[in-house]
């Protein structure tokens, strides 16, 4: 069985449409001229058909060309606009407005200029993870230079209201940035009617290819804007180096693409949330982090919990009782996440969602699951199947009560909260040696597979408990990464638990 992708909001597959431009780019005549070479053919050919690309991206959010300056991704789009405009109108004011649930683009180039003596507001979202204009209005004061906000979340989808924020703006002279590196080419967007400052764009974000990106700069705001870099006075002297003509037609004709079906892509995408979300019913202990909220708490879950206020074909799932990681790898047949692509690799839980209120039990056991263009209905239905018969074996695995076979000695240690829920049932010998030991727990593959281990060993014949070792041998033998010994010090508690009541046990039947 082929592996379904599901990871969208960290980056899409190249449109074919746009892999057949980006082989054209890279083998005809503007192929190996410099666009700033304008002197001879190689250099004009190169130049007219950035040129070319930048106005299909302009036309994508309807922009004038001029206002579309090309960088190196939407992370670099979004430093260039919040450092840029922090340097270049430090004399007006040293404040800034942002919210904790922004990309770590926007929140590491605030954290930043805070070092530097700038002042950061950080709004907290709503429940449904909105960030409200009359939040943002009494955030304003006299040395707001800028507000900062993304249009969709890249983790949960909720889609900020970008129109009165920007009004607001406006109205008090604040310059605002919007993040649209997931919105843009999914959801209408018209910087010529929306009075936006600064917009960044992605191109691998909407079938482009990775490595290339866009930021909208409006003209009232670029005699303001700083460059973060110097030399070659290219992109109007904010963004210096030579620009990479393959990578620009590639995002030039995603972006015409994407103008042409956003609509159809849109209706696609909903249709496939619907089939997941209606696959997914029966399962309870659940919820949707959609701008609703469909909080389950125990009961199925609502197959409609569709709202206009979500990017089209996220869906982000939270699930009790199950860890996230050991979720993931309970389903090696879907390309999905637990949040965002530039936090995955932490282990720890999605600060937006911590941010929205959500437990850090639920917030660690969370999926972010987002469809595509080439995803189908089928695939939507399997991919519920396949994360209901998952979430069902590893509660299995930390089922209530004790397992078969007792009675058994029990102790338990740690909390999903912590990354790690243990509980040990051992028997002992009459001399004091392990004769049966038993895990149930919910915690990381790393601890699963170390109290496994423990389990085989006794298995194999009755041993003392001081041969199992401790948790350095254990994390040794199983190669645990060291972010992860705290969680075994869970099985070592539990075992220690467990065995502490044998002895409380026999020191009760011993007593005159």
């Amino acid at each position: 069985m082929s592996v379904i992708y599901l990871d969208h909001a960290a980056s899409t597959p190249l449109d074919p449409q746009v892999i057949a431009a980006l082989q054209a780019a890279l083998t005809g005549e503007a192929a190996f001229g410099n666009p700033s070479a304008t002197t001879h053919v190689y250099g004009r050919a190169a130049a007219a058909q950035i040129e070319q690309a930048r106005e299909r991206i302009a036309a994508l959010i309807a922009a004038s060309p001029r206002e579309v300056i090309f960088t190196s991704g939407a992370t670099e789009s979004d430093n260039l606009a919040i450092l840029g405009i922090a340097r270049g109108r430090e004399s007006f004011g040293r404040h800034l407005i942002s919210s904790r649930t922004e990309h770590k683009a926007v929140l590491d180039a605030c954290k930043a200029l805070a070092k530097r003596g700038f002042e950061v507001t950080w709004l907290e979202p709503q429940r449904d993870g909105r960030i409200l204009p009359e939040q943002v209005a009494a955030a304003l004061r006299p040395t707001t230079q800028l507000v900062s906000l993304m249009h969709a979340n890249n983790e949960t989808g909720v889609v900020q209201p970008i129109e009165p924020i920007a009004e607001l703006c406006r109205a008090r002279g604040v310059f605002f940035h919007v993040d649209a590196a997931q919105s843009v080419g999914k959801l209408p967007l018209d910087v010529s009617t929306t009075p936006i400052d600064l917009l960044s764009l992605s191109a691998h974000k909407m079938y482009g290819p990775k490595g290339i990106g866009a930021l909208f700069v409006s003209e009232r705001v670029r005699p303001w804007l700083e460059p973060l870099m110097w030399g070659g006075g290219q992109e109007r002297g904010l963004r210096p180096g030579t620009l990479p003509t393959h990578q620009i037609v590639a995002f030039g004709v995603a972006a015409e693409v994407a103008r042409s079906r956003w609509r159809e892509d849109a209706r696609h995408l909903e249709g496939l949330v619907r089939q997941f979300k209606g696959a997914m019913e029966g399962l309870p202990g659940g919820r949707f982090n959609d701008p609703l909220l469909k909080a389950m708490d125990g009961e199925t879950m609502d197959a409609e919990a569709i709202d206009d206020g979500r990017l089209p074909g996220l869906v982000s799932l939270s699930l009790e009782g199950v860890e996230g990681e050991s979720l993931l790898a309970e389903l090696p047949q879907l390309a999905l996440s637990s949040g965002a692509a530039c936090d995955s690799a932490t282990g720890e839980p999605s600060y937006v969602l911590r941010a929205q209120g959500v437990p850090r039990e639920l917030a660690q056991s969370t999926l972010r699951v987002s469809f595509g263009r080439g995803n189908t209905a089928e695939e939507a239905e399997a991919a519920a199947r396949q994360i209901c018969a998952a979430v069902v074996r590893l509660r299995n695995e930390d089922a209530p009560g004790q397992p078969p076979g007792g009675p058994w000695a029990e102790g338990s240690a740690g909390s999903l909260a912590e990354g790690a829920r243990v509980r040990c049932f051992l028997r002992l010998t009459t001399d004091g040696r392990l004769e049966a030991l038993q895990f149930r727990l919910a915690a990381c593959p790393h601890t699963r597979e170390v109290a496994r281990r423990l389990e085989a060993r006794v298995a194999a014949g009755p041993c003392s408990p001081e041969s199992l070792g401790k948790p350095d041998d254990w994390a040794r033998e199983a190669t645990v990464p060291v972010t992860k010994l705290g969680r075994l010090l869970a099985v070592e508690d539990a075992l220690r638990r467990a065995l502490g009541s044998v002895a409380a046990a026999r020191s009760r039947t011993i007593e005159p």
